[in-house]
């Protein structure tokens, strides 16, 4: 008897072969013939019906973020104590921040400068704030 058969091995078709099994064997077969029928169009499909899916996913997350930050009234701000009856405001400030009434003041304020000549200068460090210096 030969180290090798002839025959070349087949698997019997048996009742305790499941449908799944002849499916997947079946789908092996076709894939090498039609590729992109079998494997691509289905991606692609599953791609597009994902975004479609996501989509009322994605809105429902935006209206609950809209839901929670919203515009306060003046009544409202008085309310929590943010600004006092004067305009000034309850909570501490932060120093640094400049407040700038009109934006247009502040550009032509910024295009007025000279920007050839300048000249780097370090911040002036708060009490107790790291400068950044090792």
């Amino acid at each position: 008897m030969p180290a090798f058969q002839s025959k070349t091995f087949r698997r019997a078709t048996t009742a305790s072969s499941t449908f799944g099994e002849r499916l997947g064997a079946f789908y092996r077969t076709r894939l090498s013939r039609h590729p992109f029928l079998l494997f691509g169009l289905p991606f692609m499909a599953v791609i597009v019906a994902g975004s479609f899916a996501l989509t009322p996913a994605a809105a429902l997350r935006y209206e609950r973020y809209d839901r929670k930050v919203q515009q306060l009234s003046q009544d409202q701000v008085f309310e929590l104590g943010l600004k006092g009856p004067g305009g000034e405001e309850g909570i501490k400030r932060n120093p640094r921040r400049r407040i700038v009434g009109d934006e247009r003041e502040e550009y032509y304020r910024l295009m007025a400068k000279d920007l050839d000549n300048w000249e780097q200068t370090r911040v002036k460090r708060f009490e107790g704030e790291p400068d950044g210096k090792l």
